[in-house]
């Protein structure tokens, strides 16, 4: 498999459902600004014309786009390490969270606070307290979102993460979802993939400081 990714980027969460799950992938580096595969130079935008990540291709040539289809996609490819849910109201369970997750807390609140104007921050600080509110209780007397790890936790410390870069989010004020996260953070898979992609990131940051 390949996995398409950039240093810290919603993709983190792919590359921990797989260390979690034992698995394996190519791990392809794309540069977010001008959509260039590092490796060879070629234009991502022929693997996924939107030049988003994560893009997964699997062995068979098939390519799979969006976080939480892939993430799915990795816990239904390797069962046996419960990464996902079975069939019924578990799986529905999961995919409310995947949901949550993408559209309430990546989309709706951390992408516009890293990339927004500042009255539209502004905006997102004020709409998105309600989000925290609910998971934060959500959280409380809990290890994980689900009975047990699951890629629907992969995503959450992934998107978590980026309040290192969004000051406007002081994780104090909702102290369950700061201990989760502090708890996550030292879960072996996390870990590694930190370990991993943060010097990528820096790397990144350097070179477009350089370039600029």
């Amino acid at each position: 498999m390949d996995l398409y990714f950039s240093p810290l980027a919603c993709s983190m969460a792919s590359r921990i459902a797989l260390y979690e799950a034992g698995g394996a992938a190519n791990f392809v580096e794309v540069d977010p600004p001008s959509k260039t595969v590092l490796a060879d130079g070629s234009d991502f935008r022929a693997v996924n014309p939107l030049g988003l990540v994560p893009v997964l291709r699997t062995e068979s040539g098939v390519v799979l786009t969006e976080n939480a289809a892939i993430l799915q996609y990795i816990a239904d490819r390797y069962p046996s390490s419960a990464i996902g849910a079975g069939s019924g109201i578990e799986r529905s369970k999961l995919q409310q969270w995947l949901c949550f997750i993408g559209t309430e807390l990546h989309r709706g609140l951390f992408a516009l606070l890293l990339k927004a104007p500042p009255e539209v921050k502004a905006f997102a600080v004020e709409t998105g307290t309600s989000r925290l509110d609910y998971l934060n209780n959500h959280l409380q007397g809990r290890d994980y979102l689900l009975d047990s790890f699951s890629v629907a936790d992969a995503y959450l410390v992934t998107v978590l993460n980026w309040t290192r870069a969004t000051p406007q989010i002081d994780l104090a004020k909702w102290p369950a979802i700061k201990a989760y996260l502090g708890r996550l953070q030292q879960r072996p898979s996390v870990a590694k993939a930190l370990a991993e992609e943060l010097p990528l990131y820096q790397a990144e940051t350097a070179r477009h400081k350089k370039a600029a």
